[in-house]
């Protein structure tokens, strides 16, 4: 059996295309699996439980489906749909995890996240991060109409796409938006484990983090799929 991970959707009513492609991957793929871990940014964005987008919908009544087939679903928020609630989750069928979280993966301890904590270069970033994890900001803002949220997201993807923008022209993309290598070494230790999985970053590789560790990065989903596939005897990262 195997164990499946991905991450950084980014699900779209703008994109069905990559919907379409992840329905596919549940109802077949993932049928035959011991679970499914998604590592956040399942939606390119959220603004609540409420949210009414059809990408919502479909992946909801797809999760719902699988998980009534036998396959444990476990999901951890990302920097765009950290403010998914209990409520959607109840719809899915899913179990919400910390981030991060460790677990056990056939027999190796593996810490798995979704990757933005480990961005410690990236200060403003983080500055903005704090703020909207703290559970009186969320509160404030879920409080808000729903139009108001939706203008909310609108102008954060602007902002950060204005953002990134600078920093390419800076030159700066590749270490500010990448992890800090420090902080990785950091987390090994901390946590007491050989093997790191998470996303965020759009940086599909495999990673010899020295001292016997590896760090796995899952791919995003803009033009392709990418998944994780771990077993008893080991992990494949490869691209739908």
């Amino acid at each position: 059996m195997t164990t499946l991970f991905v991450a950084d959707l980014h699900l779209d009513p703008e994109r069905p295309e990559s919907t379409a492609l992840f329905g596919r991957f549940l109802d077949f793929d993932a049928r035959t699996a011991d679970a499914l871990y998604i590592l956040g940014d399942l939606f390119e964005a959220w603004v609540g439980d409420d949210d009414p987008s059809t990408a919502g919908a479909f992946v909801a009544e797809r999760l719902r489906a699988l998980v009534d087939s036998g396959v444990p679903v476990y999901f951890i928020r990302g920097n765009r749909d950290f403010l998914l609630g209990n409520g959607y989750a109840a719809r899915c069928g899913m179990t919400l995890l910390d981030d991060p979280t460790v677990i056990d993966l056939y027999g190796v301890p593996t810490l798995i996240l979704h990757g933005d904590l480990l961005c410690t270069d990236d200060t403003a970033y983080q500055q903005f991060r704090a703020q909207t994890r703290d559970p009186q900001w969320q509160a404030q803002f879920l409080a808000q109409p729903l139009a108001a949220r939706l203008a909310f997201a609108a102008q954060a993807r602007a902002a950060s796409k204005a953002r990134y923008g600078e920093l390419v022209a800076q030159g700066q993309q590749e270490t500010i938006t990448d992890v800090t290598p420090a902080t990785v070494r950091d987390w090994f230790q901390r946590f007491g484990v050989r093997r790191m999985i998470h996303g965020h970053t759009h940086r599909p590789a495999i990673h010899d983090a020295g001292n016997a560790c590896t760090r796995i990065v899952l791919g995003d989903w803009y033009t392709q799929g990418s998944v994780l596939r771990v077993d008893v005897g080991g992990f494949t990262l490869a691209a739908l």
